[in-house]
This record gives C-alpha cells, structure tokens and sequence, in this order.
C-alpha cells in the first residue's frame, strides 16, 4: 500500500490516538493555515494506518471463520 517505515512501525492503537488527538486539535481551531493544513495531512496518514490495520484484522477474521466454516464440513455427519 505504499506505507513509509514510520506508518507501518506504528501500532492501531497508537494511530488512532493521534488520529484522535489531530481532530481535537484541529476542531479547537486556533491554529494558522499551514499548521492546519500539516494537521491534516498526518490525518490522513494515520487514517490510512488505522484503515491497514483494520483490513489486515478483517482478513484474519474471514480466513478464521472460512477455516472453520471448511471443518465443520468435514466432520462427519
């Protein structure tokens, strides 16, 4: 996906705290436009982070429940 080494070093849970804290940031206002415009940029990024993370887990989930989907229908009857 083209992630830098930093985004993929960090974890969701830390991308999504800075997630969090760059919205509470940039919705108190008070910054100039380019601080604004930076903020919104590593928003993104972290987003992106957060979204990989989430799709990685939604694969591991599927593959989980279609491996067990497969041996329930292998056990005999």
């Amino acid at each position: 996906m083209g992630f830098r080494t930093e985004e993929a070093a960090i974890g969701y849970e830390q991308a999504r705290d800075e997630l969090i804290e760059v919205v509470r940031r940039l919705e108190a206002g008070g910054t100039t436009l380019e601080e604004s415009l930076a903020l919104w940029e590593r928003g993104e990024e972290l987003a992106k982070v957060c979204r990989h993370w989430l799709e990685g887990a939604r694969a591991r989930l599927d593959a989980a429940l279609a491996e067990e989907e497969a041996q329930e229908g292998e056990a005999p009857s």
